[in-house]
């Protein structure tokens, strides 16, 4: 099983180095790097490139790890037994199984991606330890060891919010997923968008890279918004030439794909204003 990027999604040799030495060393892939630069994409896409069955665990702020494992019902049981409900003799009918459990049971090898772990409670990595660490979990109310017919492919994702344990991260091999330099944003938008226009593609990087080296700037854009404002632009057939520095037009055209606070907008607009008042009269 080797990762070497898809068409859809542009891997850098270092990603593709850390994504198949997790694979040989059978270990999580701690996947780290801002908002939107590709941490989830890389685990959909990883797991068609090859050929695994993909289960996604989306954390919450309120998820707990042993939800991850399994969930007993006690109360709709015991409603049911109430009820006199023939379901309820049956403990199994109160068990859902959770994502690790899917993974572990699964007939083909999976790619088990447990995305934003760091929106858990801080205790959420170190309950999990020992599940990742034996690949097996043990069912009380079934009297049952669950174990791993297999060991799957599992990708973490962070957008360091907080910090991790470190008895979790000695267990993950970890890869710090930067952002994209100029050539390599080239070829992730030849990937979403062949074909597109040398001279607005130019241009869009020159305003966008401008707007995340603005000081003051609370939130830079990300690829993917890049990619929603060149899909604007191309749709709306906006001319590569409206794009250019223009001192009375700092605010790009469709801005919104990009700012995405009133604090950014007006940021722009009193620097605006403020080269409006440099020009010569």
């Amino acid at each position: 099983m080797r990762f070497e990027g898809t068409e859809g999604y542009v891997a850098t040799e270092d990603l593709k180095v850390a994504v198949n030495a997790a694979i040989k060393l059978e270990r999580p892939l701690l996947v780290k790097g801002e908002p939107g630069t590709g941490k989830t994409m890389l685990a959909i896409e990883a797991a068609k490139a090859l050929g695994a069955p993909l289960i996604e665990w989306h954390i919450k702020s309120t998820t707990k790890a042993t939800q991850g494992l399994y969930e007993y019902d006690a109360v709709m049981r015991l409603r049911d037994s109430q009820l006199g409900d023939a379901r309820a003799a049956d403990i199994s009918n109160y068990i859902k199984r959770g994502k690790l459990w899917d993974a572990f049971e699964s007939p083909t090898r999976p790619l088990l991606l447990i995305d934003e772990i760091d929106k858990a409670d801080i205790e959420f990595p170190n309950d999990l330890l020992q599940e990742l660490d034996r690949m097996e979990f043990y069912v009380y109310e079934l009297n049952k060891t669950i174990k791993a017919a297999q060991r799957p492919i599992i990708m973490i994702t962070s957008n360091n919010e907080k910090e991790l344990p470190d008895a979790f991260l000695r267990r993950c091999f970890f890869h710090y997923i930067s952002f994209p330099e100029e050539e390599t944003m080239r070829a992730i938008i030849e990937a979403h968008f062949p074909g597109v226009k040398t001279r607005l593609v130019n241009e869009a990087l020159t305003v966008f890279y401008n707007i995340r080296k603005a000081p003051g700037l609370k939130k830079k854009p990300s690829t993917s918004e890049l990619l929603d404002w060149l899909k604007l632009l191309m749709t709306d057939d906006i001319d590569p030439e409206t794009l250019r520095a223009d001192p009375n037009k700092l605010i790009p055209p469709l801005h919104g794909a990009l700012l995405k606070n009133e604090a950014d907008v007006q940021l722009f607009e009193r620097l605006a204003f403020l080269a409006r008042r440099e020009l010569p009269r």
